[in-house]
């Protein structure tokens, strides 16, 4: 796989696919601007090598629909701002307008490119859309780790159709730290998984068995493991079809000497509202009519006591529902015990990410991964299809 530092840039146009998909208030005011600044050095790169900058991303969830709400009018603002120079926004990602604007470009010059995602062959990875789209360079940079593990036109189709073609600094730094971490890691190696559901994080779970030395299990989907024990968990979140699968997985863990930790005690309310009225209980004691919303300090001792030896983390998912303050002590909990572990501490994961920034630890944290569906994806053992359309392959076998 090429990168970008061994490619020849001058008066080139070089179109960069990143991921700047960064949240916004009721004003459009960017809220969080992390995911601009971290493809601030492949840009300005670009620039120092007097090419042509074409930026291109998507924001949101138009589905194929202009959404005005949903335009990168903040993101160009912000950008300029941080690059210190004139950032034009196009009014489309293709087309003649969008043609012409290239055209009239000097060396130097950056062009955001509107919303990807207001064309439907974006995300249906449509050959058509990525061969306009490969029609505006001569370059194309792919610098979206994010993305990569989706099949879209911007990250995959389009790389296809170019020769010159390599990886930006970001999505080298993520393939980076994610091989120190699970190819050759220093050792215990402890993986922290959480979030809501065991189905969406089955498939990492068994391919890390044979690279972990410890896992720590929280979040929802701590739920079906600790009812394939014969835990009864009122009204909590479990997916009954998967609570003997659970089982042998845990079980299968014990037998190759993986410690297992589940929480032993949770935050629980009637209802999921930040109002209700919420009691701390041992997992053995939660009432029918009650559900797990959290996990309590008693888990947030055992987790830490947990990590005391690690030498390398790797943490996707949240230990509750972290997004309402009731339920968030035990996620905030286990960022600062991570933070003031001595190992290498890689988190990956939209709520983890959020988490570990509103709690002001990110300092602390060794690496905090841009892209959580990748990030799980490559945790799962699978192939990003952006990387490989580069020539490029970071699979755990």
């Amino acid at each position: 796989m090429k990168t970008i530092k061994s490619m020849n840039l001058e008066g080139k146009r070089v179109l960069v696919r990143v991921d700047v998909n960064v949240p916004l208030d009721d004003q459009q005011n960017i809220t969080d601007d992390t995911r601009i600044r971290e493809v601030l050095p492949t840009l300005k790169y670009v620039l120092d090598h007097r090419g042509k900058l074409i930026v291109m991303s998507h924001m949101g969830r138009p589905k194929g629909k202009v959404v005005e709400k949903l335009s990168l009018k903040p993101v160009a603002k912000r950008l300029g701002r941080l690059l210190q120079q004139d950032v034009t926004l196009a009014p489309d990602c293709i087309g003649p307008e969008v043609e012409k604007q290239i055209e009239a470009m000097k060396k130097g010059d950056v062009l955001l490119l509107e919303n990807l995602r207001f064309h439907g062959g974006e995300e249906k990875n449509d050959p058509e859309f990525a061969a306009a789209l490969a029609a505006l360079c001569d370059v194309f940079i792919n610098d979206a780790f994010a993305v990569s593990h989706r099949e879209h036109a911007s990250v995959s189709a389009i790389a296809a159709l170019k020769e010159d073609k390599g990886a930006g600094f970001l999505l080298i730094k993520e393939i980076t730290y994610f091989q120190e971490a699970m190819d050759k890691p220093k050792r215990p190696l402890v993986a922290i998984v959480g979030g809501a559901k065991v189905s969406s994080k089955f498939g990492a779970l068994e391919n890390m068995l044979s690279r972990v030395n410890k896992f720590i299990i929280g979040g929802a989907m701590a739920n079906t493991f600790l009812k394939s024990m014969g835990y009864s968990l009122g009204k909590s979140m479990v997916e009954d079809d998967l609570v003997e699968a659970a089982g042998r997985l845990r079980q299968r863990a014990l037998e190759e000497g993986i410690k297992f930790y589940l929480p032993v005690d949770a935050v629980v309310a009637q209802d999921l509202d930040p109002k209700a009225e919420t009691k701390i209980v041992p997992f053995q004691e939660i009432p029918d009519d009650w559900m797990a919303l959290d996990i309590g300090p008693a888990s947030s001792l055992l987790f830490d006591e947990a990590l005391y030896n690690a030498k390398t983390i790797v943490w996707n998912g949240p230990m509750g529902v972290f997004e309402m303050d009731a339920f968030s002590r035990g996620t905030l909990s286990m960022v600062y015990s991570v933070a003031d572990s001595y190992a290498l501490s890689i988190v990956g994961g939209g709520d983890t990410d959020v988490a570990v920034h509103s709690s002001g630890q990110k300092d602390r944290i060794s690496y905090i991964s841009t892209g959580g569906g990748a990030f799980l994806r490559l945790l799962e053992g699978k192939p990003l299809p952006g990387v490989e359309a580069l020539g490029g392959s970071v699979i755990l076998e």
